[in-house]
């Protein structure tokens, strides 16, 4: 549909939504351009404070994920008419310790009634014009970085069926309380770095689908080096499967293949499509600088991995699938 509307002219629009991009990139001066993104959404946890400080993390990924800095947030409410305002409130109070956390101001927002709950942020950051990472430009031979553990969509989904276990929920919300900042700060230091994305709504195969297409290549992701949330098979186990899984699925699987002989597990290849709420960073870079910035990394405290690499060049409908599991 995206397709179908009138093109933009602007010299300094630099990033715009035709590229399925993460954020919004406009230049203001030679020097400076603003990230602009937009997300919300519904609860998915009980706590509100909780869920308040989710929904900002999650807000706050795409500016990063552009190699920018967040300045400014405009709150975005969705709350019933006679709903708690006491709950309202710690939402709210989340989100902006998070914010604050970020060193990003809130600066005001919108609110409209509604029967169901939704809460985010519209958030603006600023970034030098010349190293604004997007999701292409991967190269073959580059290495592929992924800076969070998967499996926070299938655990919130065996949460709200009440079959979560306590520490499957504890780890889903550090991983969605954890800031993409020091990951970005990572990246925006270290050098050979061709293109990144975060792992979000459309999982790790999906947001590797846009990466790979995007960059007319072919990706290869070892499968068992994917770092996964405790419980997260578990909760496939159990059945909890969210329907952002199976449309992820319809998206991605169509572009991708097993490596030869690979014997990938049902419930592994599942999660590579499972729906992620402030994922992770997928990054891709040139071998020679992968060992620094995993170190870098580590040394920030994140669980990131290694977990595959850039094949070859891709071309749609020529064979060779986008995405290569092993």
């Amino acid at each position: 549909m995206l397709s179908r509307l009138p093109k933009q002219s602007d010299s300094n629009l630099l990033v715009g939504f035709d590229t399925s991009d993460d954020a919004g990139v406009y230049r203001i001066a030679p020097d400076l351009a603003v990230v602009q993104t937009v997300d919300f959404f519904t609860p998915l946890v009980d706590d509100p404070f909780t869920f308040g400080q989710i929904a900002a993390t999650n807000a706050l990924s795409d500016v990063y994920a552009m190699g920018g800095r967040p300045v400014t947030a405009l709150s975005i409410v969705c709350f019933p008419q006679e709903g708690d305002l006491d709950l309202l409130e710690q939402i709210m109070l989340g989100g902006m310790t998070k914010m604050g956390e970020a060193q990003c101001v809130v600066v005001g927002g919108h609110s409209v009634r509604d029967p169901e709950i939704k809460f985010g942020y519209a958030v603006t950051g600023l970034i030098d014009p010349d190293h604004v990472y997007i999701n292409a430009g991967a190269v073959p031979g580059d290495v592929l970085i992924l800076t969070k553990p998967i499996g926070t969509g299938v655990i919130t989904t065996a949460l709200k069926r009440d079959l979560a276990q306590p520490s499957w929920v504890e780890n889903a919300v550090r991983s969605m309380t954890t800031l993409n900042r020091a990951a970005s700060a990572a990246v925006t230091s270290a050098t050979g770095i061709h293109a990144m994305t975060d792992v979000t709504g459309f999982g790790l195969m999906g947001h590797g689908r846009e990466l790979a297409i995007g960059s007319g290549v072919t990706i290869e992701i070892v499968v068992d080096q994917v770092p996964r949330i405790e419980g997260a098979l578990e909760a496939i186990h159990l059945g909890a499967i969210p329907a952002g899984l199976l449309a992820n699925r319809e998206f991605a699987e169509c572009v991708s293949a097993d490596a030869p002989g690979s014997l990938i597990p049902d419930d592994l290849r599942t999660l590579l499509y499972d729906p992620q709420t402030a994922g992770g960073l997928l990054i891709s870079i040139a071998p020679e600088n992968a060992g620094s910035l995993l170190d870098s990394l580590h040394a920030a405290g994140l669980n990131a991995a290694r977990i595959g690499s850039v094949l070859g060049p891709y071309t749609a409908g020529q064979g060779a699938p986008a995405i290569l599991l092993r």
